[in-house]
């Protein structure tokens, strides 16, 4: 993609799902300075209508997951974490033994924002050697953007579902540092696993439940260290959260 100005980032659609994360930690740090207020209805309602175009069916998931990746290959991360003051934000953490710690931090009213938006979001904070567990989704879509360190990333099509089994197979393995993304979908890269390679990590998630109106959203884990099968394939053994994160957490 050819470099983008600061101009065009900040007044075009491109800017819509890295401004809902970072109005996150906005918020959160109380960096939210007035002047911001205006562009940001325009930058969240530009998300919020990208989600509904995939409810709608007027883009296909694996449509979606592209869109955002081009969003996410527009950011620029050294003002990004210059403008939230990315040290106030993750000060005095308390990191879980296992697993991610969540942040859920709440949206202020302001002026033209859509006050019930189609996505969600959380982020994601994990030491060294802590992961957000192999799993994959029903009915969903997310993004993920490694804000800060470093994470061995691996991402799975999921072929078949059996009784006690999952037939997936690897599309992704490699190192992700921060500033890269990437994308989940039914249709796509549907099972993930990252896992923090350095002394810190931070994610952020986007992500969008019900796509398909009428089915139920959810996670579901399981232990990619399968049988492994013809094609490069593995037949993955489901797994209860609670074995998941003794196993990988």
């Amino acid at each position: 993609m050819d470099h983008l100005s600061r101009r065009v980032f900040n007044e075009g659609t491109l800017g819509s799902l890295l401004t809902f994360s970072m109005l996150e930690s906005l918020f959160l740090s109380d960096a939210f300075g007035a002047e911001v207020r205006p562009l940001t209805a325009r930058w969240l309602t530009s998300l919020d209508q990208l989600g509904r175009d995939m409810k709608g069916q007027k883009l296909t998931q694996v449509q979606w997951q592209g869109k955002v990746e081009e969003l996410f290959a527009a950011v620029d991360l050294a003002d990004l974490l210059r403008f939230i003051d990315f040290d106030k934000l993750t000060a005095n953490l308390k990191l879980r033994d296992r697993g991610e710690l969540s942040l859920r931090p709440k949206f202020p009213q302001v002026d033209g924002l859509p006050t019930d938006l189609v996505f969600g979001h959380q982020t994601f904070a994990l030491r060294q050697g802590r992961s957000v567990v192999p799993h994959g989704h029903n009915n969903m879509a997310t993004a993920f953007l490694v804000l800060k360190g470093k994470f061995a990333g691996r991402h799975y099509d999921r072929l078949e579902d059996q009784a006690k089994h999952y037939i997936i197979e690897p599309t992704i393995d490699r190192n992700f540092v921060a500033g890269e993304y990437s994308t989940v979908s039914d249709h796509k890269d549907n099972i993930h696993w990252f896992k923090s390679t350095s002394e810190t990590g931070f994610i952020f998630n986007i992500h969008v439940l019900n796509v398909v109106a009428g089915k139920s959203s959810g996670r579901v884990y399981l232990d990619p260290h399968g049988e492994q099968l013809s094609g490069g394939r593995i037949r993955a053994r489901k797994l209860r959260a609670a074995e998941a994160y003794k196993l990988y957490g």
